[in-house]
């Protein structure tokens, strides 16, 4: 199961030290005094992937309540979902790897060309024209042309936003 949350930060393995995790992520994350702070290890990018799943973070669901989506046993099992795009990565055929996801207002992105992993970030975005900005920016710093590009977007697609980004991309798929 996974989360949205803008409250992640990919940390080279040889730099991180787990006392130090929640340090680490509010250099990138304004964290609430009540989030916990943890991390998972992608020995694929030699990286620990730190984050926050707090009830605090934008538009998240508190766990505890009765209403909540999620039992508390699951709740364990979750995590944010840049990771599971990062594991999708290696699976996609393509040489410019783009792998979203957008939920919760958060546009959550990995792009790899080949092995090398070029980016994973996540960005508050209130709406699917806001999150498409970001993903264009992206995709153009890192100098990726997207008329040759395939998106693969992890999250169900309405068929104007993806409409909106064929006209940008080669195709774009849902996975």
């Amino acid at each position: 199961m996974s989360r949205h949350t803008p409250k992640v930060a990919l940390v080279p393995s040889g730099f991180f030290d787990p006392a130090s995790a929640r340090e680490v992520l509010s250099r990138t994350a304004s964290l609430d005094e009540e989030d916990k702070v943890e991390y998972i290890s992608l020995p694929e990018y030699s990286a620990e992937l730190v984050y926050s799943l707090s009830a605090s973070s934008p538009s998240q669901t508190d766990l505890s309540s009765s209403d909540a989506p999620f039992t508390q046993s699951e709740a364990k099992d979750l995590l944010p979902e840049l990771y599971y795009l990062l594991k999708k990565l290696p699976e996609l055929k393509d040489y410019n790897k783009i792998a979203a996801s957008y939920g919760d207002g958060v546009l959550s992105l990995a792009i790899a060309q080949g092995e090398n992993l070029l980016l994973a970030n996540t960005f508050q975005a209130a709406d699917f024209t806001t999150a498409e900005y970001f993903l264009f920016m992206a995709v153009r710093k890192l100098q990726l042309n997207p008329e040759v590009s395939t998106i693969h977007f992890m999250t169900p697609l309405s068929g104007e936003e993806e409409m909106s980004l064929y006209r940008y991309f080669k195709t774009v798929e849902t996975v």
